[in-house]
């Protein structure tokens, strides 16, 4: 993976937090990070080119009226006031090289000084195993702070530790040997064949690979997961994105958002889904 930086542009060595999405059902995890980048003003530094990122071309997303500025497959934008880089990804990674990918992006995290990693993710309502609305919509984690997957800031956020994570489960062993180096692919689980059982599927999403990597390199690594079904994501994109700002101590009231509210909506989303929501329910 190659990091190219704008011309006049450079990673500010303040910004030592990464957040980035895992690609996931509903796309949400990438919704998550369009509405963090375009509500914290932050600015694109540069993009990473990949061998194992499928590529992909379009406008500028984030401005009322487009500039022709090209909009590649992973950007890189820093917020140097909330010491933040926040990595987009536009286009999924090619078939069986998602543990690959997630190397090369757990390499430039530990090169470009990153302390801390967040990583934004839906799962599939449909595998959602233990059912409570009682408290609404849900974010679950998992943490590299404690072995067992769990953080105290997690908890006090009132957040649930994913129950499928068990790192001592033989998919998720084999990840996190995969992501040490010490083994390779073919020589054992295939990831992207069909599940034997249900508790592989959880492994097998691009975030456990994420997670798994970013840990290998002694990286602290923050998953946020919500879970959700394919349609209108944009309620769960904003309590996701709302997630981060919690775990990051950021107020969105300070954010300069749309028609007086706190966030500021993408504008490729009014392109896509219309007139913004009522900011006053999220």
């Amino acid at each position: 993976m190659e990091f190219i930086v704008e011309e006049g542009k450079h990673l500010n060595n303040d910004c030592s937090t990464l957040v980035l999405p895992a690609l996931s059902i509903g796309n949400v995890g990438q919704l998550a990070v369009d509405l963090l980048i375009s509500s914290t003003r932050t600015e694109r530094i540069g993009y990473l080119d990949d061998p194992y990122v499928l590529p992909c071309v379009g406008n500028d997303a984030y401005g009322p009226i487009p500039r022709g500025e090209v909009a590649l497959p992973l950007e890189a934008y820093d917020s140097s006031l909330n010491k933040l880089t926040l990595v987009q990804q536009r286009s999924p990674v090619l078939k069986g090289m998602m543990v690959e990918f997630a190397k090369n992006l757990a390499d430039f995290a530990a090169d470009s000084g990153k302390k801390h990693v967040i990583v934004l993710s839906s799962l599939d309502f449909g595998q959602w195993q233990r059912i409570d609305m009682s408290s609404g919509s849900q974010i679950y984690y998992i943490s590299s702070a404690n072995m067992d997957g769990t953080d105290d800031d997690c908890e006090k956020l009132g957040w649930k530790k994913l129950h499928e994570y068990n790192p001592a489960q033989r998919r998720w062993k084999y990840l996190s040997t995969l992501a040490a180096g010490n083994a390779m692919q073919e020589d054992g689980l295939p990831f992207e064949d069909e599940l034997e059982d249900e508790e592989d599927y959880y492994p097998s999403l691009p975030f456990a690979a994420l997670f798994s990597c970013f840990k290998a390199k002694g990286l602290k690594v923050t998953c946020l997961l919500c879970y959700c079904s394919e349609g209108d994501n944009i309620p769960d994109a904003f309590n996701l994105a709302d997630a981060a700002c919690k775990l990051l101590e950021l107020s969105p009231q300070n954010f300069h958002g749309d028609q007086g509210g706190n966030w500021a909506i993408p504008f490729s989303w009014k392109t896509v889904y219309g007139p913004p929501p009522d900011m006053s329910l999220f």
